[in-house]
This record gives C-alpha cells, sequence and structure tokens, in this order.
C-alpha cells in the first residue's frame, strides 16, 4: 500500500451489488479519503469515485439459461479483467455478491498473491453447501451480512465477519412516508402499492406481467400503483402495461417503498429493503422452466423471501412459479391490506430485525479490510 492510499480491484453486478459496492465505499473513502478503486461496477459506485472498466449491466443475468447463452463474452471479460487487476496489483480486491464470476475471478488473484475479499457470504445456507469448498480457495476473508452465517464459515477454516448489512445503516429506522408520498406526487390519503418486479431483463420479463395483472385485479378507488424501474428498461415494460394505470418511476424504490402501504416484490434484496422500511409484502417469483427445475432441488430451506429466512417462519405469503399468478397476488394483497392486525405485528418484526442488522457495517467492514491488508 502506498501511504495512505489503498487501491481496491472491485466487481459487483447489477444493480442490488451496486448499491451494496458503493455504500461499503463509502466507508472505506471515510477511513482512506485517497484511495483509489477500479474494476466493474454502476453508478452509485461512479458517484463515490469508482472508475469502471466495464459496465455492472454486463453481469445482470439470472439462471443457467441466461448464462450459457452470454458464457463466452462472461469469460472474456473475467479473463481480461483478471490480467489487468494482477497487472496494476491492487492492496485488496472485493468481490461483490456475482459468485459465479467472482469466485473464479477471486482464486485466480489469490494464487497471483493478492488479497481478496468476498462480501455478501453466498447462501450456502440455503442452498448449495458443497459451494464452501470454492469459497475456501477464492477468499482471504469473507464479509458477512448476517449474524450465523461467520460460524458457518468458520467450521470450514475460512475467515469471516459479521458486519451488519449496509441496507440497515442507509434506511432510517422511522421511514419518512410523508415526505416520500410528496416527491413521487401522491396522495396522501390514498393507498399506494409499490410493484417490485426485479432488476434484470429474466426477472422483468417473467415477474412483471403477474405483477401487472394484479395490479388490473386490486385497482379500485382511492388505489395507486407505483413501479420503480432500473434506468434504461422502461422500453421493456411500458408495452406489458396494456393500459394499466401504473406509473413508472425511474429507480426511486426506496421512496416508492416509504411511500407505500403494501409491495409487491420479486424475491431477492428487495425483500429485505421492503422489511427495512417496515412494509407488508407479498414476496413474487418465476423464472425460466428450466432454471426453476435446476434449483427447486437444490433447496435446503421452506423460504425464498430474506424477511422469512432471517425470521424462520412464513412472516410474508411467498408465491413461487406456478403459483405465482395475478389472481394468487391479488388474493394475498387484499388479505394484508384488510388486516391491520397482522400488519402491526410485521411492523415490530421488522424493526427488530432491522435492529440486528444494523450494525454500523461500512466500519465493521473497513476493520476487517485494514487488518487483513495490515494498513
Amino acid at each position: 500500500m502506498t501511504g495512505s492510499a489503498p487501491r481496491f480491484g472491485f466487481v459487483a453486478g447489477e444493480a442490488s451489488g451496486d448499491l451494496l459496492a458503493s455504500l461499503l465505499l463509502q466507508g472505506l473513502r471515510a477511513r482512506w479519503p485517497a484511495l483509489t478503486s477500479q474494476g466493474i461496477g454502476g453508478p452509485r459506485m461512479i458517484a463515490q469515485g469508482f472508475e469502471t472498466w466495464w459496465p455492472h449491466s454486463k453481469l445482470s443475468l439470472f439462471g443457467y439459461v441466461d448464462v450459457l447463452m452470454n458464457l463466452r463474452e462472461l469469460l472474456a471479460i473475467r479473463r481480461r479483467l483478471g490480467t489487468r487487476l494482477i497487472s496494476s496489483r491492487p492492496d485488496v480486491f472485493i468481490g461483490v455478491d456475482a459468485p459465479d464470476f467472482n469466485f473464479g475471478l477471486e482464486t485466480r488473484l489469490r494464487e497471483a498473491g493478492i488479497k481478496t475479499v468476498h462480501f455478501v457470504c453466498p447462501s450456502i445456507w440455503a442452498w448449495r453447501p458443497e459451494r464452501v469448498e470454492t469459497i475456501r480457495r477464492a477468499a482471504d476473508h469473507v464479509l458477512c451480512l448476517f449474524p450465523f452465517e461467520p460460524e458457518i464459515l468458520h467450521r470450514a477454516g475460512i475467515g469471516a465477519t459479521y458486519v451488519g448489512h449496509p441496507l440497515a445503516d442507509a434506511i432510517p429506522m422511522d421511514v419518512p412516508r410523508v415526505a416520500a408520498r410528496e416527491a413521487l406526487a401522491l396522495p396522501e390519503g390514498d393507498t399506494v402499492i409499490a410493484l417490485l418486479p426485479g432488476s434484470r431483463r429474466s426477472e422483468i420479463n417473467y415477474i412483471a406481467p403477474a405483477l401487472i395483472g394484479a395490479a388490473r385485479l386490486l385497482a379500485g378507488p382511492g388505489r395507486r400503483f407505483v413501479m420503480p424501474i432500473v434506468p434504461g428498461l422502461r422500453g421493456l415494460v411500458e408495452p406489458m402495461l396494456g393500459g394499466a394505470d401504473i406509473r413508472l418511476v425511474d429507480g426511486q424504490s426506496h421512496a416508492a417503498l416509504a411511500a407505500c402501504d403494501l409491495t409487491l416484490v420479486a424475491s431477492g434484496t428487495a425483500t429485505l429493503e421492503a422489511a427495512l422500511f417496515k412494509r407488508p409484502m407479498v414476496v413474487a417469483y418465476r423464472m425460466n422452466a428450466l432454471n426453476w427445475w435446476r434449483m427447486k432441488g437444490r433447496g435446503l430451506l421452506p423460504w425464498v423471501g430474506l424477511p422469512n429466512i432471517l425470521a424462520r417462519d412464513f412472516v410474508v405469503p411467498e408465491l413461487i412459479q406456478q403459483d405465482c399468478t395475478p389472481e394468487n397476488l391479488a388474493r394475498e394483497a387484499e388479505g394484508l391490506l384488510a388486516d391491520a392486525p397482522r400488519c402491526a405485528a410485521l411492523h415490530e418484526r421488522f424493526i427488530q430485525l432491522h435492529e440486528l442488522l444494523r450494525q454500523d457495517t461500512a466500519r465493521r467492514a473497513s476493520d476487517a479490510i485494514a487488518t487483513l491488508i495490515g494498513a
């Protein structure tokens, strides 16, 4: 490391990885204001001074079919990126999620003598437990979002630190509902339902039609629907609306969650965001039939939504694959909207979850990285 200016390599795939990495970069920059960082990232990372060599959209794929269709390009990018990082020799490389891409890259970099950190422990407690051997080869240290993960990794001889979830630090405990409605020009007295179909093209193709269909069934006086869309993908969604009265907004998923009374949300990081915003939700997911066939037999847990996994209970409904229909989504949503005591109980559960995950992640993570690189 050169003085007080460490150099970091990063790879963050898709919108959720870009968000996590940007929050981590904020903490690293607070410790090392003159740091430099390069690799693959998105607009939030760029706003933190990150130099992107490839856009994070290159990694915004899901499932075996999507990956196979783009495998040649992905392997070429990973090979060229690895060569460039080995040449520039950052003080540490941080792979943010995207395990199928990052683990192979991290293994190559580690063999070349570059320290490697993986940020977000893969869900080895939910599926593919054999992946722990891959982690052992790839990462010098793993930064874990959830408190039960380090013990699993320590048993396998892998260095790991519980750092909490950066979203729990970024999202206020008391949600600014009125301000969010004003920002989105949503009337205070109306019932607002946020539709979050995911950030990948494949997710939108498979999930958005069901959410839009549910919105049609739920429509009525005093109800408003808002759907945040990853910038650049509006053109994919607009033809699906078919006249449905749904307001599309570019980005602003946090504003939509703060403003809403309930959300229909694709399984993934967005379900945790909804919980941190203390919003009742119905978790939805559909994927390519081949991907589903490959994945369904590998699950170790009965839940897929993060709030349910962390609570170890079906605290919110999940509608997956063939169950993810407009009729089922609308039925579950109406049930939540009509059950004030249930929503109040959810609010208390989500407060407890927020407190558990709020750990000043940026400081804990930068402490662990500083120890790793001897800074």
